[in-house]
């Protein structure tokens, strides 16, 4: 449990550096700015899921003894609970930075919203009237309840390839006499 857990915190660590990084260099600034940030967010947000992952599975693998098998189901079971706490604590850092770092992302992110809408050719009528709805989606705590929700479904997703790799058979030397 205490593997699962550091990793998931880790995993959650990194990515809420990663949004800082992105909020100081400027990404967070304006609309146009915020699809690139969403870009570099994604990618190098799989990436960090990938690598935690990988090396958290690994981490619970190596603390099951030699001659145990270290199966798929096991593999997966581990990566389960990373997510699940990468998940919880990115969900929670996802509301204090919406909340109390950068208040104005709300309104930027609602802003980019209804541009798309816009883009679309949708009347200003119905533009007006979404509005409100997405205002609501867009509060910091709606964004932390999907951001931990969605967050674990894809993360888990990962973990359903990365336990693959990570699996391990039992051992059949016999452990060595003391």
């Amino acid at each position: 449990m205490k593997t699962t857990l550091f990793y998931g915190f880790i995993m959650a660590l990194v990515a809420t550096l990663l949004t800082y990084a992105l909020y100081f260099l400027g990404f967070h600034d304006s609309v146009e700015k915020l699809q690139t940030a969403q870009t570099i967010s994604f990618a190098a947000g799989l990436l960090i899921w990938i690598v935690c992952l990988f090396l958290g599975i690994r981490a619970r693998r190596d603390e099951t003894p030699a001659q145990e098998a270290f199966g798929y189901g096991r593999a997966l079971g581990a990566g389960t609970l990373i997510a699940l706490w990468g998940s919880l604590f990115g969900a929670l850092s996802h509301v204090i930075y919406m909340a109390f770092i950068n208040p104005d992302f709300r309104d930027l992110v609602v802003q980019g919203e209804l541009a798309k809408m816009e883009a679309q050719g949708m009347p200003a009528a119905q533009i007006e009237q979404a509005e409100g709805m997405v205002r609501m989606m867009t509060g910091p705590i709606a964004q932390g309840i999907f951001a931990l929700i969605f967050g674990f479904i894809l993360c888990f997703l990962v973990a359903l390839v990365v336990a693959a790799f990570v699996r391990r058979t039992a051992s059949t030397t016999p452990p060595p006499l003391a």
